[in-house]
């Protein structure tokens, strides 16, 4: 028998939202199967957040973090980050997206020639060529699967291993997802601006969107969440990503991360109206026959009633869903301190968001 809480506690919500919604927020919740779950719903601006889980907080003077106020690793859901920045450079007139990433670092020798043809588009859109982690990561991998072999893996390994690396296509040509690429954005815009990345992040994505529960890399101990292998009981080790930190190297609050999708919601609203309506636009198709839609970050896919976009993150421990339906203003944010497929979080973050973009009938309803 399951002991997950299959009542769960409303920690921040809206009496205008309509009680259907927070009914199928509800539901959603008892099906995910974690240590913590937080389940957040904005629509229209109006929110409701809601929390459960297997673990029994402790009892302790001061009381627990409450779990929608720790940090969470948030895996690849960084790269969204990254990309944004990278879109407000480019509107910033620091870089181009179509700048070869040699041009960026002009003291790499690179020797095989598609590797100069690589342009920091597609790095973003993972149709560099690259693999989907450096071969040389592949060892311990295999060997220490729950030791990550990021944390030793600084920028200059990072940018030796490209050097050496031969594209396994022409760049542009096929859509291959990986997260070398986009680790690459981060030396390449560090150099083009002079700043470093948690720099860079911070100062031109975190702070203007108010942001103040994100952070480029590892949060205090106290507020960060403590993630869990499959079995949902054996703690992971905390991730420390290394020169990988802007593909998966933020963590982030569930209030965080719900601001972040409304930003993209009403983009006219925050300081970097062009860059977010930038990382919106479909840019490529992919998967399987093409069927699939690509904007330069986020995954885009139809319903009846207009794209929802979202894009998903995990770490050893931990695993995140952000995804939002500009048409009927709606995002939905999930964090889980679990790995593996018996968590459930992200299919039914995804479902629970297509469920409620194609039911027009409750946006602007009140109860």
């Amino acid at each position: 028998m399951s002991t997950h809480a299959r009542t769960p506690a409303t920690t921040a919500a809206d009496d205008r939202l309509p009680i259907s919604v927070t009914n199928r927020v509800a539901d959603a919740l008892a099906v995910i199967e974690a240590p913590d779950v937080v389940l957040a719903v904005s629509r229209r601006g109006r929110r409701t957040m809601m929390t459960a889980g297997t673990r029994t907080p402790p009892t302790t003077t001061p009381p627990p973090t409450p779990r929608d106020e720790l940090r969470y690793e948030i895996g690849s859901l960084t790269k969204t980050f990254t990309v944004l920045l990278l879109a407000d450079l480019a509107r910033a007139g620091v870089l181009s997206l179509d700048d070869p990433l040699a041009a960026q670092l002009p003291a790499l020798p690179l020797p095989h020639p598609d590797s100069r043809r690589i342009t920091l588009r597609h790095l973003a859109t993972h149709t560099a060529g690259l693999p989907r982690i450096p071969g040389d990561l592949l060892p311990g991998a295999l060997l220490h699967p729950y030791t990550s072999g990021y944390a030793r893996y600084d920028t200059e390994r990072l940018l030796r291993t490209f050097a050496r690396t031969r594209p396994r296509h022409r760049p542009g040509t096929r859509w291959h997802y990986s997260n070398f690429g986009v680790a690459l954005l981060a030396p390449a815009m560090a150099r083009a601006s002079g700043t470093d990345y948690p720099t860079l992040l911070t100062t031109r994505v975190l702070r203007p969107l108010g942001l103040t529960g994100t952070t480029p890399g590892p949060a205090h101990t106290t507020v960060s969440a403590i993630g869990h292998r499959k079995d949902g009981r054996t703690p992971a080790p905390a991730m420390d990503m290394g020169a990988f930190i802007g593909c998966a190297g933020v963590h982030s609050t569930p209030g965080d991360l719900l601001t972040y999708a409304e930003a993209h919601l009403t983009p006219e609203a925050t300081p970097l109206s062009l860059p977010l309506r930038d990382v919106q636009i479909p840019q490529l198709r992919c998967g399987r026959r093409h069927r699939e839609t690509h904007t330069l970050t986020w995954y885009h896919h139809p319903t009846p009633n207009g794209p929802l976009l979202f894009h998903s993150g995990a770490t050893f421990g931990q695993q995140t869903f952000l995804g939002f339906h500009p048409p009927t203003g709606t995002a939905v944010a999930a964090v889980a301190t679990r790995r593996g497929h018996n968590c459930t979080l992200v299919p039914t973050a995804y479902d629970l968001l297509y469920s409620l973009a194609c039911d027009v009938e409750d946006v602007g309803r009140t109860r």
